[in-house]
């Protein structure tokens, strides 16, 4: 079993930058864990995934302005996100993917997502 805390949401304003943190328990050294998002009134989206290989995979809405890192002695997923966008207002939530066969992550996603946190809000305002 997976658990996930995640911090860091608030308020940013456009342009500016934040960084979330997710702090796992549980056995996930050779597993998948990624960053998910969901903003009012449309459907979940990947943001960005990290495996056990260092095989990163970022969404391409991101790509470029988003940083996912992995503290393995802190037990700490992190998501530096800069130039922060107006669609980027979501709830953020970490995630992580049972299978440590799993095949690499695409898309900013894992093969397949079993265990989820409870999110984090990111605002981003004028």
């Amino acid at each position: 079993q997976v658990q996930f805390v995640e911090s860091g949401g608030g308020s940013v304003q456009a342009g500016g930058s934040l960084t979330l943190s997710c702090k796992y328990s549980g056995d996930t050294y050779s597993l998948c864990m990624a960053w998910f998002r969901k903003a009012p009134g449309k459907e979940r989206e990947a943001v960005a995934a990290f495996d056990a290989d260092d095989t990163i995979s970022y969404a391409s809405s991101v790509k470029g302005r988003f940083t996912i890192s992995k503290d393995v002695y802190k037990n700490t997923l992190y998501l530096r996100m800069n130039n922060v966008k107006h669609e980027d207002t979501a709830m953020y939530y970490c995630a992580a993917d049972a299978d440590p066969a799993s095949l690499p992550p695409t898309g900013g996603s894992c093969p397949r997502i079993d265990y989820w946190g409870k999110g984090t809000l990111v605002t981003v305002s004028s």
